[in-house]
């Protein structure tokens, strides 16, 4: 079996990592932990397997003012690469902002990650900071246990999380990639996708979702009604009665009489019935009228 796929714990423990991303404001400055050593801010790379993939660039821009004045509070996690670089496992959101500030130097806290806590360190900091969106948050849970054998039972318990919190953010995973790129986009709420999993056409009713502004509980109720069993079985239609001669005569006396079309619908073994006269405009109608009140 491969290494990589090969059931394990989490790391060295997720208590032992948590020591490690603990956040403190970062407006406080006392709070702050004296770094390992200040790294040249060439030197450091960005993890290719971050969990978070979208960087809002509003929020961007206020850490960078922030940085600008009281200077990077917190300092990185890295881990050692190769030629003398470091590999971020947290902090790639300060470090853009340092970028854009235009840092030379900034603050780390270097650690032996293996592969595995590296990518456990990234996502119990993302779900702190509440930063993950629904979609990187369960691409992150997938990570985990595709590339490292972990289970959603394991997970939740490490991660504080409940198994079905888990269970239904990954069921994201299995919605069209337009709809899912609608949630990562802010576009559309974790909650109204959760609707669409089971729904035949996910992508439409995304659509109407936006254009209709509709609340999750509407979506419930939309998609309820386009999965109701009973509107699978289309009607059963019946065959009309076949007329008798007598009938029809009538209808034909009638029509030649007031020149419009007759139908008589006679209920069988009833006295009762219907009689219907099409009249083709309005002076038809006038004409049928004035017959009706000599009558």
């Amino acid at each position: 079996m491969d290494k990589r796929t090969k059931p394990r714990g989490l790391g060295r423990g997720l208590s032992a990592l948590m020591a490690d991303v603990t956040l403190e404001p970062e407006a406080q400055h006392d709070s702050r932990r004296s770094p390992d050593i200040l790294v040249p801010i060439e030197k450091l790379v960005a993890n290719p397997n971050q969990p978070r993939r979208t960087f809002v660039q509003d929020d961007l821009d206020d850490l960078t003012a922030s940085i600008k004045e009281k200077g990077v509070l917190q300092p990185l996690i890295v881990r050692p690469s190769a030629n003398g670089m470091y590999e971020i496992v947290a902090g790639e959101r300060r470090w853009r902002a340092s970028q854009q500030a235009q840092l030379h130097e900034i603050p780390v806290l270097v650690r032996e990650f293996d592969d595995v806590e590296v990518l456990e360190v990234a996502i119990i900091e993302n779900i702190q900071r509440a930063d993950l969106n629904a979609m990187e948050e369960a691409a992150g849970y997938r990570q985990l246990m595709e590339n490292f054998g972990h289970t959603q039972e394991k997970l939740a318990e490490a991660l504080g999380k409940s198994r079905s919190h888990i269970a239904n953010l990954m069921r994201l995973l299995n919605l069209p990639a337009d709809v899912q790129t609608l949630v990562r986009d802010g576009k559309l709420s974790a909650g109204h996708a959760r609707t669409l999993i089971t729904a035949p056409n996910p992508s439409d009713l995304a659509r109407a979702i936006l254009q209709g502004g509709l609340s999750v509980r509407a979506t419930e109720a939309l998609v309820k009604k386009q999965m109701n069993p009973t509107s699978r079985f289309p009607k059963i239609k019946t065959k009309p009665v076949e007329k008798d001669a007598d009938t029809k005569a009538l209808e034909g006396d009638l029509s030649a009489n007031l020149g419009m079309k007759v139908s008589l619908a006679h209920k069988p073994g009833q006295e009762a019935g219907e009689l219907t006269i099409k009249y083709a405009s309005l002076d038809d109608l006038d004409t049928l009228c004035r017959l009706l009140s000599n009558a």
